[in-house]
């Protein structure tokens, strides 16, 4: 029988206070294994890690030259996690996104609704998060949506907040989403936010010691 050890995370700070809050602090703190500098990651081998975590709002304009770097990661069997605002569109290819205005004040009207849901009920994610934990604000939706994105989070006009892409650089996957709690759980506000991570880091471990289980088969 193979042993699997539990996945090896590694989170890039972008240097800005919520990163270093949100990675360093618990409640997750303990989730990352290795934490590389933006300006570090091309010099960094990524090949030791089974996840990559690009956390909210790190700017792109860094991203963007680490491209091939990232996608070797993956085509080498590791998970890359791209979250809000990091805008993927413009360092990985087949990814559309439309930015949307943003209504941060939406839950002031009595019985309002942002309109979010689990695209796939039956999907394992649905073990960890719930509709209430993604629901927040929006910031833009990934559109057109290419055939090998399954959406996992989605306005109720089916509208993509998260994705996840198991073929494109298959052994490897990408999950990418326009939501940003790491901002804000690191900027001290919004505790759905918190609820985000708290389900969303999990799943991510979880769901990797079982893909690496299954190649190791």
């Amino acid at each position: 029988m193979n042993t699997v050890l539990k996945p090896i995370v590694a989170v890039i700070d972008g240097g800005q206070h919520y990163h270093h809050d949100a990675i360093t602090r618990e409640p997750f703190a303990s989730y990352f294994d290795h934490i590389i500098y933006l300006r570090d990651v091309a010099k960094a081998d990524l090949t030791q890690f089974d996840i990559v975590i690009i956390p909210c709002r790190t700017n792109a304009y860094y991203l963007a030259p680490l491209s091939r770097q990232f996608q070797a990661f993956m085509r080498n069997g590791g998970t890359l996690v791209a979250m809000g605002e990091t805008f993927p569109n413009t360092w990985l290819p087949n990814i559309g996104l439309r930015e949307m205005p943003t209504n941060f004040w939406w839950w002031l009207t009595p019985g309002a609704d942002l309109g979010l849901r689990m695209s796939d009920p039956d999907h394992v994610v649905c073990d960890y998060l719930k509709k209430e934990d993604v629901t927040f604000h929006l910031h833009g939706a990934f559109e057109p949506l290419h055939e090998n994105q399954k959406s996992l989070v989605e306005t109720t006009d089916g509208e993509c907040q998260m994705f996840e892409d198991e073929v494109s650089y298959a052994p490897g996957r990408l999950i990418a989403t326009t939501l940003d709690p790491f901002f804000h759980h690191g900027a001290f506000f919004m505790p759905a936010t918190t609820r985000m991570l708290a389900g969303m880091l999990p799943w991510l471990i979880d769901t990797e010691a079982e893909r690496k289980a299954a190649l190791a088969e």
